[in-house]
C-alpha cells in the first residue's frame, strides 16, 4: 500500500468506480483518499461504502492531494481548475479524465510548471475491466507515470499513447460500450423475439460478448480469424454474417467512431 494521499474533484460514476477499485485493490487506505462534490449525497454514498474522506470543499480536497484525479464534466474544467488552482501543491500529479482538453490548454489553465497526465477511461471500470488511454506532459518524469498507471490498474488497463491519439481513445473505448450495450440488447431483443425469456436472452448475449472479447485478448488471433472459426460452410452463422455485412454493421461501426472522434476533437 502506498503512503500517497489521493484526492477526486467530483464524485460521479466514473470517480466512484476509480475509488472503488483502489480502495479494493489495496493500491491505497481509504483514509488517504477524499473527494468533493457539490452533492452531498453521493458523498454520504461513497463514504459508506468505502470509508475514504470527504468534503464540500473543492479547495480542501486539492490542497489534499499528492494525485489529484480532476472528475467533473468537460465543460466544468475552467471554472473548477480556476477554483483550486492556487489550493494545488507545487509537485502534485494532476489527472484529468475529460475529452478534448489537451496538455496545452491544461497547462495555460493550471501553470506550465505542472504534472499533468490526461487520462481517458470507460465504465468498465465500474466492475474492474475497464480500458484508458494514458498522455503525460513533459513534466511527468517516468517514475510519476508508473505510479499513475499502478493505481489505474486496480480497475482498468492502461497504456501509454501520444496525445494525437486521444481522441481516437475516446471512439474506441471511452464511448464505445454505449455500443457494445446496443448490440447485447439488439441480440437480446432478438432472442427474446424467438421465445427466450428477456433476463435470460441478456445472460446469454452478454456473456457471448464478454467470452468473445476475452478470446480476442488471450489468444492473440485476429478477430477475423477468430470469427472464421465460427463460420462452418453452409452453416448457421455464415449467413447471419452475410446478412450483417449487407446491412452495413462494419460501416456503421465505423461512421459512429468517426463522428466520436470528431466531436471530441471539438470539445
Amino acid at each position: 500500500m502506498r503512503d500517497i494521499s489521493v484526492s477526486f474533484i467530483g464524485c460521479g460514476n466514473m470517480a466512484t468506480a476509480m475509488i472503488n477499485g483502489i480502495v479494493k485493490a489495496g493500491k491505497v487506505s481509504a483514509d488517504h483518499i477524499m473527494a468533493s462534490n457539490r452533492s452531498s449525497e453521493k458523498l454520504e454514498a461513497i463514504e459508506a461504502s468505502c470509508g475514504i474522506q470527504t468534503t464540500l470543499d473543492n479547495c480542501k480536497a486539492a490542497a489534499f492531494a499528492d494525485i489529484l484525479f480532476l472528475s467533473v464534466k468537460p465543460q466544468f474544467y475552467e471554472q473548477v481548475i480556476a477554483e483550486i488552482k492556487d489550493s494545488v501543491k507545487e509537485n502534485v500529479l494532476i489527472v484529468t479524465i475529460a475529452p478534448g482538453k489537451t496538455l496545452a490548454w491544461l497547462a495555460e489553465k493550471f501553470g506550465s510548471n505542472r504534472k499533468i497526465l490526461r487520462t481517458m477511461p470507460n465504465t468498465p471500470a465500474m466492475v474492474g475491466e475497464g480500458m484508458m488511454g494514458i498522455c503525460p506532459n513533459e513534466n511527468m518524469t517516468n517514475d510519476d507515470v508508473n505510479l499513475i498507471q499502478d493505481i489505474c490498474k486496480s480497475f482498468s488497463r492502461a497504456q501509454v499513447v501520444p496525445e494525437n491519439l486521444m481522441d481516437v481513445v475516446t471512439a474506441v473505448s471511452g464511448s464505445s460500450p454505449a455500443y457494445v450495450f446496443m448490440f447485447i440488447e439488439a441480440m437480446a431483443d432478438a432472442a427474446v423475439a424467438g421465445g427466450m425469456p428477456r433476463a435470460q436472452a441478456y445472460e446469454f448475449a452478454a456473456q457471448s460478448v464478454l467470452g468473445s472479447a476475452k478470446m480476442v485478448l488471450e489468444t492473440g488471433k485476429h478477430p477475423g480469424e477468430l470469427k472464421d472459426m465460427v463460420c462452418s460452410p453452409a452453416g448457421t452463422t455464415i449467413e447471419a454474417v452475410r446478412v450483417l455485412e449487407d446491412k452495413g454493421l462494419r460501416s456503421a461501426v465505423m461512421e459512429a467512431m468517426k463522428a466520436c472522434l470528431d466531436k471530441s476533437k471539438g470539445m
